[in-house]
C-alpha cells in the first residue's frame, strides 16, 4: 500500500509539472483554444480540453467565480464540494486533471458571457504619433462606418511628433466630457496609456487582444484606449476597437473595485 502511495503521487508530481508547463508555452487565442507555442506539435494543445457547456441556465448560487482565468486547473477546483457551481470565462479552458475533478464531484459548470454595450453613437476622440498616423486614419474610417462621430486630436502626417502630446489631448477630452471615449495610437501603446493615465479621472488601458480589450472595460471600466501600431495589424485593430466599444462594465465588483481606483487617485489629486 505504501509502495501504490508513493507511486500515485510521484505521477500526480510528475502531472502537475507537465501541466505547469504546457500553461507556461500555450498562448490562449481568441476562440478560447490554446494554440501551442509550437506550431507543428499538436500534443501540448491536446492537453487542454474543453468540457464545459458554453452555457448554462441554472439559477444556483455559484460557489466559486474563476471566471477571470482562460485556463483552469485542478488547484482552481479543488476543494469544491459535491455539486458545487463553478463559474468560468466564456473562452476558458479546463485541464484534463481540473476535469476529471469536475466530472468526480458533479461540478456544474457556468460560463460568464459578458454583457456588451448597445450600439449608441458615440463622439470618440482620437489621436496618434507618426508612428501611428496611418493606423489612426483606418480607425477613423472604421469608426464612421459603424455610425460614431470622430474628433480627430492629430498628428495630420508622418511627420515626427511627441506621443505625450497627442495622448495628453486625447485624455482631457475624455476627462471633460467633451467626448465619450477616447482611442489613442503609437508604436507600442504603452507610452500614450502612460501619459493619459495622468490625467485625473482618465483610466487608458494598453490592449493587444479582444480578450484583454473586453477585460478592460467589462472589469476596469476604461474610457480611453491605446493601441501600439507596430504590435497589431489593421485587422486586428479593428477587432479591438469593436469589442472594446461593445463591452460594458457588467458587475457590481467590478464598479466596486474601479470605485477604489478612483479614491486613490483622489488622493494624490
Amino acid at each position: 500500500m505504501l509502495i501504490t502511495f508513493m507511486d500515485d503521487n510521484s505521477r500526480r508530481d510528475r502531472i502537475r509539472a507537465l501541466v505547469r508547463d504546457v500553461l507556461d508555452k500555450a498562448i490562449p487565442t481568441e476562440d478560447g483554444s490554446v494554440r501551442a507555442s509550437n506550431p507543428t506539435s499538436s500534443q501540448t494543445a491536446s492537453r487542454f480540453i474543453d468540457t464545459a457547456p458554453r452555457s448554462s441556465a441554472s439559477e444556483a448560487p455559484v460557489s466559486r467565480d474563476e471566471s477571470s482565468k482562460m485556463v483552469i486547473t485542478e488547484d482552481d477546483v479543488r476543494g469544491l464540494e459535491q455539486g458545487a457551481v463553478l463559474r468560468i470565462g466564456e473562452g476558458a479552458r479546463l485541464t484534463p486533471l481540473a476535469a476529471d475533478i469536475v466530472s468526480e464531484k458533479g461540478i456544474e459548470i457556468v460560463r460568464r458571457v459578458p454583457r456588451r454595450a448597445s450600439q449608441t453613437v458615440r463622439m470618440i476622440a482620437v489621436g496618434a504619433d507618426h508612428g501611428g498616423f496611418r493606423m489612426k486614419e483606418e480607425l477613423k474610417g472604421f469608426l464612421q462606418d459603424l455610425g460614431h462621430r470622430v474628433h480627430d486630436f492629430g498628428t495630420d502626417s508622418e511627420d515626427a511628433v511627441d506621443y505625450p502630446d497627442i495622448a495628453h489631448a486625447v485624455a482631457r477630452a475624455v476627462a471633460e466630457g467633451t467626448v465619450d471615449v477616447g482611442i489613442v495610437i503609437d508604436g507600442a501603446g504603452v507610452g500614450s496609456a502612460m501619459t493619459a493615465n495622468k490625467v485625473p479621472g482618465v483610466r487608458a488601458a494598453a490592449c493587444y487582444s479582444v480578450t484583454v480589450a473586453r477585460n478592460s472595460r467589462e472589469h476596469n471600466d476604461a474610457n480611453v484606449l491605446s493601441l501600439g501600431s507596430k504590435t497589431i495589424t489593421n485587422a486586428e485593430m479593428r477587432e479591438i476597437v469593436q469589442a472594446w466599444l461593445t463591452t460594458e462594465i457588467s458587475e457590481e465588483r467590478h464598479r466596486k473595485r474601479v470605485a477604489k481606483i478612483v479614491a486613490i487617485e483622489r488622493q494624490y489629486a
